[in-house]
């Protein structure tokens, strides 16, 4: 529902003026086998969840013990614990994955952090496969000119598409080895498949591309960006030739070789943190080619001044459906500058728009999977 402008501005003013606590973080055991010199990260809702940010990078004191202080607003932070790169992060013996880890501050406490195990000490297993037979793989090399590379991409068609003739919405969704399967997800699937096979009306296609691994930040990063300020190095935003590929490249490959609605109100794009915000950019920058989308947890943080700057210079060309989504478990930030843009885009465009937020909602696979219908049936594709 749209919300008064004034409510950010008081939001923001309010994170503003609260004084930051210090929580000192310290890890108490590690695996045997990990090495002393081994640089350790924390990772999580007050930086991003960049794997490697010098700035949360543990010290060690005079003992050894490695410990961190960090500086943070009173709330509720979601984290992990890495050695550089989420295929070093740390889980539970066996090589089982951990939920995140949730604190809450201001804390008058050490927090004491016990880790079992490291990911990349257990080699990638073949998994059982929870895949709908109603998905099947486009590609699994799908050449991407805008970025000179290649990428797997899956496509879910409805039930009965191989018996009617029937035209369907298509909707395209970023980090595909999230959206269908346990087998290939970081942290889980998002079910969009269980969920469209039990649906009874309103079919549609999904188009699911994986994510470029090192590569993801770039490729959903609409322009350059810097992680930290202790390593001031800009990285290269690549998300303008993403959205190219998808608008230019995929879009018409998909229109060629299957029987979908091609018109703007049937085509819909959606993504959760950088996949979130690599999909506002989308609508804005193709509101011609996507009529709707759903933009959860968006990373508005990694590029706030320039995105917000393109809603108020092209918004009013968008008259899109957009779905915004974020949670209260996933960081102070998070809502405040979903809102921004939401209300900032609300200024300008005459879109249908709807922004959900969950007191419970955290930034995980989980959390989206368990969203994803109410945002589905509330962009409501329908064949004409």
């Amino acid at each position: 529902m749209l919300k008064p402008a004034f409510i950010i501005s008081a939001l923001l003013v309010v994170t503003s003026l609260i004084a930051q606590n210090v929580a000192r973080f310290e890890i108490k055991s590690l695996p045997t086998y990990h090495a002393t010199g081994s640089a350790i990260y924390a990772a999580g809702s007050f930086n991003g969840w960049n794997p490697q940010d010098e700035q949360y990078k543990f010290k060690k004191d005079d003992k050894g013990n490695y410990f961190i202080d960090l500086k943070l607003n009173p709330g509720k932070y979601e984290y992990k614990i890495t050695r550089g790169g989420w295929d070093k992060v740390e889980c539970k013996k066996g090589g089982a994955g951990i939920e995140n880890r949730l604190q809450t501050i201001p804390t008058d406490k050490t927090i004491h952090i016990n880790i079992e195990e490291w990911q990349d000490r257990f080699p990638a297993k073949p998994g059982i496969s929870t895949a709908s037979k109603n998905v099947r793989i486009i590609d699994t090399a799908f050449w991407i000119p805008q970025l000179k590379r290649t990428r797997r991409v899956l496509i879910y068609l409805p039930e009965d598409y191989a018996v009617s003739k029937n035209r369907y919405p298509v909707l395209y969704m970023h980090d595909g080895q999230n959206v269908f399967d346990d087998a290939t997800s970081f942290a889980g699937e998002w079910g969009v498949d269980e969920f469209l096979d039990s649906v009874k009306t309103k079919k549609c296609i999904v188009v699911a591309v994986d994510n470029g691994g090192d590569k993801r930040m770039n490729e959903y990063s609409p322009y350059d960006f810097t992680l930290n300020q202790k390593n001031p190095k800009e990285q290269e935003g690549e998300g303008q030739q993403y959205v190219n590929f998808l608008a230019k490249t995929l879009k018409p490959f998909i229109d060629k070789k299957y029987r979908t609605l091609k018109n703007r109100k049937n085509t819909f794009v959606a993504g959760s943190s950088m996949g979130g915000l690599i999909s506002l950019f989308a609508v804005l920058k193709y509101p011609k080619v996507f009529g709707g989308a759903g933009v959860f947890s968006p990373s508005i943080w990694i590029c706030k001044p320039q995105i917000i700057d393109l809603i108020k210079t092209t918004g009013n060309k968008v008259k899109s459906n957009i779905y915004f989504y974020c949670g209260k478990l996933e960081g102070p930030a998070m809502v405040p500058d979903m809102l921004l843009a939401f209300e900032t885009m609300a200024t300008v465009s005459k879109s249908k728009m709807t922004t959900v937020i969950r007191d419970d909602g955290k930034h995980n696979e989980a959390t989206w999977r368990k969203e994803f219908p109410l945002f589905y049936n509330w962009i409501n594709p329908q064949t004409p």
